[in-house]
This record gives C-alpha cells, sequence and structure tokens, in this order.
C-alpha cells in the first residue's frame, strides 16, 4: 500500500527526465480528471487566478488522486491561513506566488510547517491525514510538504540564490508571464530581454543545484525550456487547449457553413 505522506511531485523529480504538468483553469474535477488520465506528470490547481472554494479545491484533488499526475496547489497569496486551508485538504506540494525576497520566502515557510520549524496550525481528523487514518502524521507532515516559491519580477530574480537558500525551500518556479509584464513587454513571453533572463535563471538554477519550473503557452516554446535545463515544466492550461481546439475545428468547418447545402442532384 502507497504511504499516504509520500509525494508523488517529489518522487517524479527525483526520476529520469523532464516532468510535464499543466494549468488547470477551468476549476472543474472532471477535467482535472481527464487530464489525469491523458498522461500529465503534475497538474496545478490554481487558486490565484480560478475562483475555487475550498470544497471545489478538495474535489478537484480527490479527482486527481485517482490518475497518475501529482496536484501542485499554487495559492492565491503568501498568506498562513491560505497554506492551512490547502495543506489540511490534502495539498502536499503548494506553490507560493510573488515571492520577492528571502523575508518573504521565509514566511512561506513557517506557514508550510508545523512547529519547531513553522507556524501551521494543528487539526488532527482532515484529508491530509487520512482523516486520522495516519497515526504519525504530526510528527511527519514537515517533511512531506514540499513548498515550491514562485519568482514573477526582476526583483526576485535578482535575489535567486539568497530565496533558494532559505531552509524549507524545495524547488523555484519562474512565472514567465508577471516576469514580462513586469519588464515592460506584458504578454510577450517571447521578447529577447525576457528570454534572456529566462535562460539566465535556468543557468543560475543548474549551478546552485535547485530544481526550478516554468510554463510555456505551445509545445515549441516549451520544448525550448527544457533545452535551457529547467527542471519541471507545463504547458498551457485546459481552458488554453480547449479554446485553441475550439478555434481550429470552427475555422476548418468555416467554409463549408458559408458555401451551405450543395447539391448533388442535378
Amino acid at each position: 500500500m502507497t504511504d499516504l505522506l509520500d509525494n508523488p511531485f517529489r518522487a517524479r523529480l527525483e526520476q529520469p527526465g523532464t516532468p510535464l504538468g499543466t494549468w488547470l483553469m477551468s476549476g472543474a474535477s472532471s477535467t482535472a480528471e481527464a487530464l489525469g488520465r491523458a498522461g500529465f506528470d503534475w497538474l496545478l490547481v490554481d487558486q490565484e487566478h480560478v475562483p475555487l472554494t475550498e470544497r471545489d479545491t478538495q474535489q478537484v484533488l480527490q479527482a486527481i488522486a485517482g490518475t497518475r499526475a501529482a496536484p501542485v496547489v499554487r495559492l492565491a497569496a503568501n498568506e498562513m491561513v491560505l497554506f492551512k486551508r490547502a495543506l489540511d485538504l490534502g495539498a502536499q506540494t503548494v506553490m507560493v506566488p510573488f515571492v520577492d525576497t528571502p523575508e518573504d520566502a521565509r514566511r512561506a515557510i513557517s506557514y508550510a510547517k508545523y512547529p519547531p520549524l513553522g507556524q501551521r496550525g494543528f487539526a488532527a481528523v482532515l484529508r491530509a491525514s487520512g482523516y486520522g487514518t495516519v497515526k504519525d502524521y504530526g510528527k511527519r507532515a514537515n517533511d512531506s510538504v514540499f513548498t515550491i516559491i514562485q519568482l514573477e519580477t526582476p526583483k526576485a530574480v535578482a535575489a535567486l540564490e539568497q530565496i533558494a537558500a532559505v531552509p524549507g525551500v524545495d524547488a523555484l518556479f519562474l512565472g514567465p508571464g508577471d516576469l514580462s509584464a513586469n519588464m515592460g513587454h506584458i504578454g510577450n513571453i517571447l521578447h529577447p530581454e525576457v528570454q534572456a533572463v529566462i535562460a539566465d535563471v535556468a543557468a543560475r538554477c543548474r549551478e546552485i543545484g535547485i530544481p526550478c519550473g516554468i510554463v510555456g503557452p505551445t509545445p515549441e516554446v516549451v520544448s525550448t525550456f527544457v533545452k535551457m535545463g529547467y527542471s519541471f515544466v507545463a504547458v498551457a492550461s485546459d481552458m488554453a487547449m480547449m479554446m485553441r481546439q475550439a478555434t481550429g475545428f470552427i475555422e476548418a468547418i468555416q467554409p463549408s457553413l458559408a458555401r451551405g447545402f450543395e447539391s448533388t442532384v442535378y
């Protein structure tokens, strides 16, 4: 039987190859389950930009649990109560947005850990502890949680090594969308200046030996990120893939709709 406190994202990261994920923007448990079945290594449950309630998050996590994909929950902000809610719901891997300084990172780690390492509030019977069936949950939970710190500004990138050195930071994640916006190139992650920073971050993370992830809009862009040396990557989102395919179908059928019915009877 699989140990409930084994972290599947950490385990996948330790295997050969580059884990591939995608963003879940629909907020639907059925979509999460389907993409988990499709073969993604990890799925990002986004509480920052998706109107998910705690109950929604729990249902999405339950849906992913029946697949081979590892869930990652991105919190809405670096706030204690948001960590407590997500971790109690069973999130083992959390991503923390907009961390600019080592102090921000230390605060995040303190929220993710039980005392004496942090200040996470304790409750006994919750989904994270198998509803109380994991008797030593409180003693082992700190080792089970995997914390990913998201860098999204030039200030954060400048402090990369100091942020990575904070005890408890397990991985970094470069957010290219907000990075490009904060560099004055909003919506254009392919701008040469942005690409230079993206490549630099990958090289610096490899040098200090910390895993670093990134997301890209297309397979071609993501393949470039893999070649740069990123440790884990994500492509697009469920909504982006659906809209791209839907648009393609419409464009393919549109000429026939314009012509209308053409009789073959003479």
